[in-house]
């Protein structure tokens, strides 16, 4: 086994870390082996921008990543986008955008919400999985990951999937790494799927729906046949101020439900008016267009009414996944029994609950609620003081997490990477 050589990384020192830049794969399978060796854990990082995310982890070793920063190909017209984990979102998406095309499922920024340096990179977009509003119709993550190559707990590279939309290779393994937060391997390289920008967006907009008239209405609207994209609520709120885009609605004074549309213009234009006319038991539908409607659903996607310097900015926050018939009924009692504040996507199955401050983030509660309609929940904003206390991810049943962690095992046997992030006290 070779040896790791600070200079060959770029090691440097700040405040006791050592961190660990790598150059290519090989830099890599390096690291990881030599901290096999001395049993050190290392962090993964690109930009650090969902460092906060998680349970804290027990090490002082950073394995950076964000050298790692070329795009490898992009074929337009196969739809596909071949780049280093290390490249920055923002970065490829202004790239695609250039040949109108884009990530179907939305990647979240995650930066207002946790007041972080913008953006992250595509491998940190991936190691967290989190799709935007237009997940609902064309999935998320994992679903457009088609390959990746990685360094696993072994120090080991291997390659999974491929670069073709239509590919056999039996059971993806790519498909473990979206959303597995870094504890599975280190992906160097990745093959995504990109889709063709719609022409054109319509957002029907409802105002003054209370939750559980607007989430009949969300399910009204995503099962009839005009091909809904976005659906989302937005309550009233006395806690919130005015952002952007949705400020000029109305909201918070108001609530806001709004639907959304994509297409060709007069396919669009004709399914608003279609569909609007379908909803009239819930009121007069406004309906906004183009750049009014896309600055709207980028508050919704990137949770901008609950934004680290905003008046929400020192809440814990929740994300809560749930049965969409459910997601009205349970927001309500939340903020009912909290004193909290709500926003939902994905026709309801989605709830962003931002709570007020207690030394748990009112977990107790919060699951409680959550596993009475079988859905899961995850404290993705909160101080490292109430994540060290609280598990941040939902815990799973005893056969879930033996199977899961023996999937863990079988990529990292002795947990060398992103150690503990995911199960409170793992770490120690």
């Amino acid at each position: 086994m070779r040896q790791t050589r600070p200079s060959q990384y770029g090691k440097r020192e700040t405040q006791g870390v050592d961190t660990l830049k790598v150059r290519d794969a090989k830099d890599v399978e390096q690291v990881v082996r030599a901290a096999i060796a001395s049993d050190q854990p290392l962090e993964i990082i690109g930009h650090g921008s969902r460092r906060l995310i998680g349970q804290p982890m027990a090490t002082n070793a950073l394995l950076d990543l964000s050298a790692l920063n070329a795009v490898t190909a992009y074929e337009p017209s196969e739809l596909i986008i071949t780049v280093q984990a290390g490249v920055p979102l923002a970065d490829v998406l202004s790239l695609i955008d250039s040949k109108n095309q884009q990530f179907a499922f939305e990647p979240i920024d995650a930066a207002p919400l946790l007041g972080t340096p913008g953006g992250g990179t595509i491998g940190g977009m991936i190691g967290a999985g989190l799709a935007g509003p237009r997940r609902i119709k064309a999935g998320g993550v994992r679903d457009h990951l088609l390959g990746a190559h990685a360094v696993s707990g072994f120090g080991d590279s291997f390659k999974t999937g491929g670069r073709v939309v239509k590919n056999v290779t039996g059971y993806d393994l790519c498909k473990l790494l979206a959303g597995s937060w870094g504890t599975l391997a280190v992906m160097t390289e990745v093959t995504l799927k990109v889709m063709p920008r719609p022409e054109s967006e319509r957002t029907l907009v409802l105002r003054g729906l209370d939750d559980i008239t607007a989430n009949k209405a969300m399910t009204a609207a995503l099962g009839s046949p005009f091909d809904v994209s976005g659906a989302a609520h937005v309550p009233n709120s006395a806690f919130r101020v005015a952002v952007d885009a949705l400020g000029d609605l109305g909201s918070p004074q108001q609530a806001v439900t709004l639907l959304r549309l994509e297409g060709i213009t007069a396919s669009a234009t004709h399914r608003a008016a279609a569909l609007g006319k379908a909803l009239t038991p819930f009121g007069t539908a406004q309906i906004i267009e183009d750049a009014a409607s896309m600055a709207v659903w980028s508050s919704v996607r990137d949770i901008k009414p609950f934004a680290a310097d905003g008046a929400l900015g020192a809440w814990p926050v929740w994300r809560i996944v749930c049965p969409p018939a459910s997601g009205g009924a349970l927001g309500q009692a939340l903020s009912r029994d909290t004193g909290g504040d709500v926003i939902y996507d994905w026709g309801g199955g989605l709830i962003w609950a931002a709570l007020p401050p207690k030394p748990d983030a009112q977990a107790a509660l919060v699951r409680a609620r959550v596993n009475a309609v079988g859905g899961h929940a995850t404290l993705l904003r909160a101080s490292e003081l109430v994540r060290r206390d609280v598990d941040v991810f939902h815990p799973q049943q005893g056969g879930l997490a033996a199977l899961s962690e023996r999937v863990r095992h079988s990529f990292d046997p002795k947990s060398i990477l992103n150690r503990g992030r995911m199960v409170r006290g793992f770490a120690a």
